[in-house]
């Protein structure tokens, strides 16, 4: 049979589970669909379609180093309550978006909250967590 390769567009049906065995994301019955090599998923599991055949299934655990990165301390940040308009909800993990000081949006997880404070955390969900997928190759669509 053909494997999967570098620049092949295929269809993968997957779900993502942390370690613990929390889904956090699924394909359900309609394959995800991207082209190898191209970055449109996470690196590691893009490593682990190429070189599968059609039909194969697998079980993949992705590090985090090779998933959404480690959690990068830095990425978290305390405002002063006062700066967030009343208007927005700051709610633990409420999902907002923020502005760099190069004006570039960036979203952020509200991970703390306080009378005078509002913790948010600009690190991915997912970063610093090892994640599990079971993949199923269910087509190559297009050939490189």
């Amino acid at each position: 049979m053909t494997q999967a390769k570098n620049g092949d567009t295929v269809r993968i049906i997957y779900n993502g589970r942390l370690a613990d065995g929390t889904q956090f994301d699924s394909s359900g019955n309609e394959p995800l669909q991207f082209t190898l090599g191209e970055g449109q998923v996470i690196a590691g599991l893009e490593t682990h379609v190429e070189g599968m055949e059609v039909g194969a299934k697998s079980t993949v655990t992705i590090p985090a180093e090779a998933a959404y990165g480690p959690h990068r301390p830095e990425a978290v940040m305390t405002v002063d309550r006062a700066r967030v308009p009343d208007n927005i909800n700051v709610d633990i993990g409420a999902r907002l978006q923020v502005r760099t000081p190069e004006g570039r949006p960036m979203p952020v997880t509200v991970v703390g909250v306080d009378d005078t404070s509002v913790k948010l955390d600009g690190n991915h969900p997912l970063a610093g967590r090892d994640l599990v997928f079971d993949v199923e190759l269910v087509e190559i669509v297009q050939a490189a």
